[in-house]
């Protein structure tokens, strides 16, 4: 379970150009819970994300993962057991990299001290088995850079190789914002698949409605730093597109 206690965060404090990004947000999101944030754009959402995953820290207030205190973690301590896919497709991977090591260095975050061994057959074989599941054919590929592939194809291994880190957490950062309508589709549905048959605790940001009604089991909406609408499971099935677009009417 990630519980969020009173967490706030101010940016430029004692200046004129101080802002408080995340205002008091208190949350518990269950273990293989899906989790869906909106809000328009400065409403706190990427701040709050940015505070989980740990490249941000919360001036007051409380982060636990399970029993643990997280909330003064450096990212890479928290990134084995939270992992995140940007916006971006070229983030959150090595370009340079083939296929095979970026899902070496992605099985790595468990266990860094194995970080001078090689990747031998049985790993190989491991990496096909899962890309295979993608259904794109590139476990036929696993020598190719991960740079010269497409967005919607870098998108999808990315999502995967959460699992071969072994993570708790998955934090979908617009995942699908830069992706053509077509290639957007799969690696929601991909996202969606990988967060049931592994269990994960997601948060999804989002600015697309309909994936937003689409995707999840709870419906959070964030304003100047606050959580103001929380729908469960139910109240969300009830909600319909034009009720939600009409939230964002006054901006």
């Amino acid at each position: 379970m990630l519980q969020l206690q009173h967490i706030t965060k101010i940016f430029n404090t004692g200046k004129a150009t101080e802002v408080t990004a995340v205002q008091d947000v208190t949350l518990q999101l269950e273990d293989g819970s899906y989790t869906v944030l909106i809000g328009a754009n400065g409403s706190g959402k990427s701040t709050l994300l940015n505070l989980i995953a740990g490249t941000a820290y919360p001036d007051r207030g409380k982060m636990l993962l399970g029993a643990q205190e997280i909330q003064r973690l450096p990212d890479y301590r928290r990134s084995q057991w939270i992992a995140r896919v940007f916006q971006n497709p070229l983030t959150g991977t090595a370009a340079s990299l083939s296929i095979l090591d970026n899902f070496r260095m992605a099985a790595l975050r468990k266990s860094p001290k194995l970080a001078r061994l090689g990747v031998d057959g049985t790993f190989r074989k491991l990496v096909a088995e899962k890309v295979a599941t993608l259904e794109m054919g590139l476990e036929h590929k696993l020598a190719q850079p991960m740079g010269t592939l497409s967005g919607g194809q870098r998108q999808a291994l990315t999502l995967l190789m959460t699992v071969m880190a072994g993570v708790d957490v998955l934090l979908l950062d617009e995942p699908s914002a830069a992706l053509d309508p077509r290639s957007a589709r799969e690696v929601m549905e991909i996202a969606n698949r990988i967060i049931r048959d592994h269990k994960l605790t997601a948060l999804l940001v989002t600015h697309n409605i309909g994936e937003a009604l689409h995707y999840g089991t709870r419906l959070i909406q964030m304003e100047t730093g606050r959580v103001i609408r929380d729908f469960d499971a139910v109240a969300k099935s009830a909600l319909d597109h034009a009720e939600v677009v009409s939230w964002f009417d006054y901006y």
